[in-house]
């Protein structure tokens, strides 16, 4: 969820989102050649993070941020930092990445680059996104979404997902739970979707659409009883399915998920992936694009 305050939007439009950085290729460089381009990345402290956010937001007293993560990025060489900032409207889990000497912070995505560059991911996906599916299991396209139920951006973009999926039976279409940290009830939510989805696959789409329909009006604290009866009205046993939630199975299976996701680059929700290809943004992207994206990946994958 993004912070609307116009002042603090631009900022993080400048400082902290969607801009590209692209690597080079390790396949392109020589074994002596990559240990020589590969220096150690030597992490910034939490202090310097804090004090670096402090002079960057300082000046915008509603604005606060909670330090994430601070690891070495995907590439040699560069620290990635992870924070949570908060505002009025909400709040945005934001990247950016600091060089090896700590005297510069990089802006944007670090991208797969190559002749095939989403090949990689592609595999990933295809041998481990296990999550509930629509359409046959030999399509040459493959999407894949991860989403939290409690993210309004998951919600903006679902009408444009369904759209593409009815207008696309051949190809196969998966669902993983990826709930953020930063959101109260997503967990539970991702936890009820993991048991329905188990129950029911027709049940499973029916209580993600319900949930998203519904999703203003839950809470922390009425969680259950509103996602129980969500269940109930997806067609299956919501009893059930509030047991199925709160075991420690179901936990495993959604932070399998959660680390799936990362594992394939996911960052934030929801992500869409097309034949291993990220797209962001899904709300924004217009229908005709996302389907000559997806007609692209056809004429590849045959």
């Amino acid at each position: 969820m993004s912070i609307s305050n116009i002042s603090i939007k631009a900022v993080l439009t400048m400082l902290l989102t969607c801009g590209l950085a692209v690597a080079q290729s390790p396949s392109l460089l020589k074994p002596e050649e990559k240990a020589a381009s590969s220096p150690a990345t030597n992490l910034p402290s939490e202090a310097t993070v804090n004090s670096f956010m402090q002079q960057t937001f300082g000046y915008e007293a509603q604005v606060t941020w909670k330090i994430s993560s601070i690891k070495p990025a995907p590439v040699p060489g560069l620290a990635q930092v992870d924070v949570i900032l908060a505002g009025p409207q909400g709040q945005q889990l934001s990247r950016f990445y600091v060089t090896s000497d700590g005297d510069h912070a990089v802006i944007g995505e670090i991208i797969p680059f190559g002749a095939h560059p989403f090949a990689a991911v592609q595999k990933k996906l295809a041998n481990g996104a296990a999550g509930p599916s629509r359409g046959p299991k030999d399509s040459p396209v493959l999407i894949v979404e991860f989403g939290d139920l409690q993210c309004p951006a998951c919600k903006a973009a679902q009408p444009a997902i369904e759209a593409l999926v009815a207008a696309e039976p051949t190809v196969r279409f998966v669902f993983q739970n990826f709930p953020l940290e930063m959101h109260n009830w997503a967990a539970k939510g991702a936890a009820y979707a993991d048991c329905v989805g188990l129950a029911s696959n027709e049940a499973f789409w029916k209580f993600v659409s319900k949930t998203y329909d519904a999703q203003s009006d839950i809470t922390a604290a009425n969680a259950d009883e509103k996602l129980t009866a969500l269940a109930d009205g997806a067609g299956v046993k919501g009893a059930n399915i509030a047991a199925c939630a709160a075991t420690p199975v179901t936990k495993g299976h959604v932070d399998a998920s959660i680390a799936f996701g990362k594992a394939v680059g996911v960052t934030g929700t929801p992500t869409l992936f097309i034949n291993g290809r990220s797209i962001g943004n899904i709300s924004q992207v217009p229908a005709e694009t996302l389907k000559s994206l997806v007609d692209f990946a056809a004429k590849q994958g045959k």
